[in-house]
């Protein structure tokens, strides 16, 4: 029987949504256009939302959006959403969590929850609430996530699938079953915009998977496994075929190393005439001075022969508060809407 003092108490802490923040509500190119003839921070900011308005007014332009870090559980959830919907992205590279714990996780109706107060993380524990810094998931919802996954990949053909195969599966179902309009993994799949994770099965997705595969196992039967090189081939795939590329990357890691290395790896298949990324944008809070991969400067991604130092901005904010700034002023430039859909997951069939 559930203790109804346990279920007042995670009711209580779990009574405040977390609301996305909509790009088209305000009109943020005054502020950019101040905080151009700024200094510091908002200099580069207002420079990095320039690039990002360049990408698009670029008929030649193919633009990745790439996403590491928690910022779609903290309101810029249906910011990048009215990305994809308007046209201003062409491709995704993000977190396992990004897409199936919080976006996916979002549209099959569940929520995220503002932290009004942090009692100890053991007594989280007990209530099974998950703590993103000042932000709540309750495991419950979380676990239904992770059945909802095994039960797509019961549905599936046994077999080898990229994550950007199986998460077009995922958009498939929020299509049938979804209760949330503006869902990334939806509209991706609406839009024919491909969405990769490159480190997909750390997520809820693994659990999910895992737990499909030892059924299988168990009964006898092949079960499907998602391959990681398939990702690196069909992002590589589209690189080659985009030729000009911008990138807008939010946070560091395992993505932005991935969508990086496409030039590197077709230049490997052969294809010496592919050009580095023309135009690069990296929001992250991550210090440079260990020489970790998520802070590695995009000037010194150019001497790997990835992207081009001419167009660049890092911009050293926590992304949650100028994302909407940068997006919201994109949005109402309208650069987007002479832009013709690339769809390029029609290039896997």
């Amino acid at each position: 029987m559930t203790d109804p003092i346990n279920t007042n108490r995670k009711a209580e802490l779990l009574s405040t949504t977390v609301e996305h923040i909509d790009i088209k509500s305000f009109d943020a190119r005054p502020i950019i256009d101040a905080m151009g003839k700024m200094s510091f921070t908002s200099r580069d900011l207002a420079r990095a939302t320039g690039i990002y308005n360049d990408m698009l007014g670029d008929e030649d332009c193919t633009i990745f959006l790439v996403i590491a870090g928690s910022t779609s559980a903290a309101g810029c959830m249906d910011a990048y959403a009215e990305l994809l919907r308007n046209n201003m992205v062409d491709a995704v590279v993000a977190t396992g969590a990004t897409i199936v714990d919080m976006d996916f996780f979002e549209g099959l109706g569940h929520k995220h929850y503002q932290a009004k107060e942090i009692p100890d993380d053991d007594t989280l524990r007990s209530l099974l609430i998950d703590r993103i810094y000042d932000t709540y998931i309750d495991e419950e919802e979380l676990q239904h996530v992770d059945h909802t996954i095994f039960e797509i990949a019961e549905s599936l053909e046994p077999k080898a699938y990229s994550s950007r195969a199986f998460i077009r599966e995922m958009g498939k179902y929020l299509v049938e079953h979804g209760k949330k309009e503006n869902s990334l993994v939806k509209l991706a799949y609406e839009h024919d915009v491909p969405i990769f994770c490159p480190a997909f099965t750390d997520s809820s997705a693994g659990f999910g998977l895992v737990k499909h595969q030892v059924d299988s196992m168990k009964a006898g039967k092949p079960y499907l496994t998602i391959d990681s090189v398939a990702d690196f081939r069909e992002l590589t795939d589209i690189k080659i075929a985009a030729g000009v590329s911008g990138l807008l990357m939010i946070g560091g890691g395992v993505p932005k190393n991935f969508i990086q290395d496409t030039v590197v790896c077709a230049e490997i298949l052969g294809h010496h005439d592919v050009e580095v990324h023309k135009y690069a944008v990296q929001i992250t809070v991550a210090d440079v001075r260990d020489g970790a991969c998520s802070s590695s400067t995009l000037q010194e991604a150019a001497s790997w022969g990835k992207v081009n130092t001419a167009i660049e901005q890092m911009v050293f904010a926590e992304a949650g508060s100028v994302i909407p700034l940068l997006a919201s002023d994109a949005y109402h430039r309208g650069l987007w809407k002479d832009r013709a859909p690339r769809a390029w997951a029609k290039l896997f069939g």
